[in-house]
């Protein structure tokens, strides 16, 4: 069996190739058509990419989303997604959005531990509850937020009150096998700490999974059992596969915003 192929999306996604520059184009006009609401590579370290964007509502934000971007921990930046933003701006939250060192360069334990100090300096911009999600690898990352080993300040933890994984890579020991783990180099040990099946969530946090009802298998499957490891209400976007499962999020009333923010 090629197992890089279970978890490929792009060859089977009908105009695939296309979607990159679509969401970058989504994007900038976006970013445009905020002014001067869109905050833009804001720090949260001293690496190139330890930036975040910071995306504000009309008047007082009802609180923060965080929104991890995904790409297999090997591509993309923050500034391909922007336009998922909109949503839940236009429903009075503000929206952060991270860069993170990419793998090679960095491996997951790294990158995630830069997500965790991207939150935290989100959080002291924007006052309120936070809500975290993010996609594929994000999904992971994001998930990563919800677990009591991560390196939060206690009082940005508490104010995480809802975590939503989208399509996430939640049981790192499957991927050991993939030619893509030459550079993303998982070990039996990082499998064990970075996967989030693996450990539990911290108290008091509403969690939800999701995934698109279209995706392929390998995708439903990390989904489903990081939903029932954490005990927690999982779910399908009707008609959506791995590339447009996102797309819900630019809009204030879609089913997918609603959810993030628990509204």
């Amino acid at each position: 069996m090629d197992l890089d192929r279970i978890y490929a999306n792009g060859d089977v996604i009908p105009g695939g190739a296309d979607y990159p520059a679509r969401w970058a184009a989504e994007a900038g006009a976006f970013r445009a058509a905020m002014g001067p609401r869109a905050r833009l590579d804001l720090p949260y370290g001293e690496g190139a990419r330890q930036r975040f964007d910071l995306f504000l509502p009309e008047g007082t934000p009802k609180g923060l989303m965080v929104f991890v971007h995904g790409g297999w921990w090997l591509a993309f930046d923050k500034s391909t997604w922007s336009h998922l933003a909109a949503g839940a701006v236009a429903r009075g939250w503000a929206v952060a959005m991270p860069s993170y060192t990419l793998a090679p360069e960095a491996r997951i334990s790294a990158i995630t531990r830069e997500i965790a100090a991207a939150v935290v300096a989100a959080a002291a911009e924007v006052a309120g509850p936070i809500m975290v999600t993010g996609h594929s690898a994000g999904g992971h990352l994001s998930a990563r937020m919800a677990c009591a080993d991560v390196p939060l300040t206690a009082g940005v933890a508490a104010r995480i009150t809802r975590v939503v994984p989208i399509s996430p890579l939640a049981e790192l020991e499957l991927l050991m096998p993939l030619a893509s783990n030459q550079k993303l180099q998982i070990d039996t040990e990082e499998a064990r700490r970075e996967s989030p099946t693996q450990h539990l969530p911290r108290a008091g946090i509403a969690l939800h999974v999701t995934v698109g009802a279209d995706e392929r298998a390998a995708f439903i499957f990390h989904a489903r059992h990081l939903a029932e490891e954490w005990a927690c209400p999982w779910s399908l976007v009707p008609a959506t596969h791995h590339f447009n499962v996102l797309d819900g999020l630019t809009r204030a009333e879609d089913p997918l915003t609603r959810l993030v923010l628990g509204e």
